[in-house]
């Protein structure tokens, strides 16, 4: 039951325990700094081999477990590595993801295999994953998922990105239902373009700035919007919210 504890005005999540997937970059890296600011514990799971390094420079409290989201074996990896350090895993953001820009029609398999197998199936298991975890332990936990703009329109190239963000939105949707009788919530954000590293790569110049006019807002998003995002849904200030896609999009799929 989704139990009512008061609204926290100021969104507190001091001492909870988060996993990360992704953390070591972009929107999770964002949403790392940010949860840590706030106080909570964090896990970073990341294919980067750096990731343990990355996370003792984010601060105290701070666990980096190397892997790949798509070994079926490592959500177990994470989710023991976070109770040893610990004590309980209350939080997961599934931010790991990948995008293949190629026409319906001409998509290779192996291009679709790796978009649905990174962005939809990784995250799936990873929450099935902390979902158990949190049902057995009695938690009342929070799961966010990444999913995207991509996931309620068509864009053009996009046909993997949008199948798999898309697959996100609905998968969400059935956790809620089916976990919220256990006390835990499941949302995604879907934001529009985001302006981390790899975002300023691929939309800096002509490109980029015809998209931005298409927007209500004129501009792309900041990684910190993000991550604030993903900490109101995880924050008992959330706590009426659950099977929600919250799109951080600049107003551009209202049109």
């Amino acid at each position: 039951m989704l139990k009512y504890e008061n609204v926290d005005l100021h969104f507190s999540l001091q001492g909870k325990t988060a996993v990360i997937t992704g953390g070591a970059a972009g929107i999770g890296y964002a949403t790392a700094k940010f949860f840590h600011d706030k106080g909570v514990n964090i896990i970073l799971a990341d294919l980067n081999p750096k990731v343990e390094e990355i996370a003792k420079k984010l601060g105290e409290n701070c666990l980096g477990v190397v892997g790949n989201v798509c070994d079926r074996a490592y959500p177990a990896k994470v989710i023991d590595a976070g109770v040893k350090a610990f004590d309980q895993v209350d939080i997961l953001v599934n931010s790991a993801g990948i995008v293949a820009l190629e026409n319906a029609e001409s998509i290779g398999e192996d291009d679709w295999n790796r978009t649905i197998d990174i962005n939809l199936s990784a995250s799936f298991f990873m929450a099935q994953a902390v979902g158990k975890y949190m049902i057995e332990n009695n938690i009342d936990g929070c799961i966010v998922n990444m999913a995207s703009q991509a996931g309620v329109i068509a864009l053009d190239k996009h046909v993997a990105y949008c199948a798999s963000k898309g697959g996100i939105i609905a998968m969400t949707k059935v956790m809620a239902k089916e976990w919220g009788k256990y006390g835990i919530r499941v949302n995604c954000v879907s934001p529009t373009v985001v302006l981390t590293e790899l975002g300023h790569k691929a939309w800096d110049g002509p490109v980029g700035d015809a998209f931005k006019k298409e927007m209500p807002s004129q501009r792309f998003a900041e990684p910190d919007e993000i991550a604030a995002c993903i900490a109101f849904l995880c924050s008992r200030g959330a706590g009426m919210i659950t099977g929600h896609n919250l799109l951080v999009d600049g107003g551009f799929t209202i049109q």
